[in-house]
């Protein structure tokens, strides 16, 4: 526990939260600024930031418990779907590595924009450095 953390703090009892779901390993709540109604956080217990972090057991176990409560929150609030997102670094408001789970309706506002033109020469060139990365890595 990092006791400077909102989510560590959630997940103790110090905050109180609107729990979603709860096992030795996770904890799932509802998010206080919702993108709809529903909008669910899966929290690893252990304190970790982002997800590069996090080890993949608990990784596995985050999205093991995203597939089960996407179908269980998409029957309940009868959304057209459910959007998984996770930011990393820089773009998290909470320094505590968390999935979200947003159920979506076909006529929502919420849209995931992206700002960048569809260039061919931008992305091949994105997917060249990428590529070579991944060769020096290997």
């Amino acid at each position: 526990m990092n006791n400077d953390c909102l989510f560590c703090k959630i997940i103790e009892g110090q905050i109180p939260s609107h729990k979603v779901y709860e096992d030795d390993k996770c904890y799932a709540f509802l998010d206080i600024f919702p993108v709809n109604y529903g909008h669910t956080l899966i929290v690893p217990k252990e304190h970790v930031v982002t997800l590069y972090d996090i080890s993949d057991e608990s990784l596995a176990h985050i999205f093991k418990v995203a597939k089960k409560l996407g179908p269980i929150v998409s029957e309940a609030l009868d959304c057209d779907g459910i959007t998984f997102n996770q930011n990393n670094g820089h773009y998290q408001d909470v320094k505590h590595f968390h999935l979200h789970l947003m159920p979506r309706y076909a006529h929502d506002s919420q849209m995931i924009r992206n700002n960048r033109p569809n260039d061919d020469k931008y992305h091949l060139q994105a997917l060249a450095k990428i590529r070579n990365k991944l060769k020096k890595d290997s």
